[in-house]
């Protein structure tokens, strides 16, 4: 497993000290507004635990994010294949942070690094990100690092119950369309 790192951030394997942090944001009402609910304590260390050993058995998952200049937990980013049942195949970027780190560019920023570790690491030919219909938020980073959106690939998520999250949207990055980015290291 390998870390990024970008200028203001680290993204790495998880950590025992992410745990309360990490449980936290995940109880966070608004955090997980774009969810049918919140987690528990033990859900969030399952994920945490599932999450780091994807990271230690490919090389590549969801990571810690980290604020380098602070080694303060902000959040995670990543790349995951996309869940089975849903009405595509394809590897999905995504992002949560906690919400002190909101309007910082920082989901912005760690989505650029995985990003471009999927294209120039992986060699994927396209990248996904999905989000409810309604996340303006997510959908505005899935803008800026020039995701586009084809209405007709909008879907009623099958995980999610009946109500105004299920209608989704996807973005996709096709390699051939990435702008030529700001390199990103891909280790310290």
């Amino acid at each position: 497993m390998r870390d990024l790192h970008t200028e203001r951030l680290v993204l790495r394997g998880w950590r025992k000290s992410d745990l309360d942090p990490w449980a936290a944001m995940n109880a966070d009402p608004r955090v997980r507004e774009y969810f049918p609910d919140i987690l528990t304590r033990e859900q969030s260390t399952a994920s945490a635990a599932r999450f780091q050993a994807d990271l230690d058995r490919r090389g590549w998952g969801w990571w810690a994010v980290e604020v380098r200049a602070t080694g303060e937990f902000i959040g995670f980013t990543g790349l995951d294949p996309v869940d089975e049942g849903m009405p595509f195949t394809g590897v999905e970027a995504g992002w949560r942070l906690a919400r002190p780190a909101w309007g910082h560019g920082y989901a912005t920023e760690a989505a650029r690094a995985v990003v471009a570790f999927g294209f120039e690491h992986l060699g994927l030919a396209e990248i996904l990100a999905v989000t409810t219909a309604t996340n303006l938020r997510s959908r505005a980073v899935m803008r800026r690092i020039g995701m586009t959106r084809d209405p007709a690939d909008d879907f009623d998520d099958p995980s999610v119950p009946d109500g105004p999250l299920r209608r989704s949207v996807v973005y996709r990055l096709r390699a051939e369309e990435r702008q030529p980015a700001r390199r990103v290291p891909d280790s310290g």
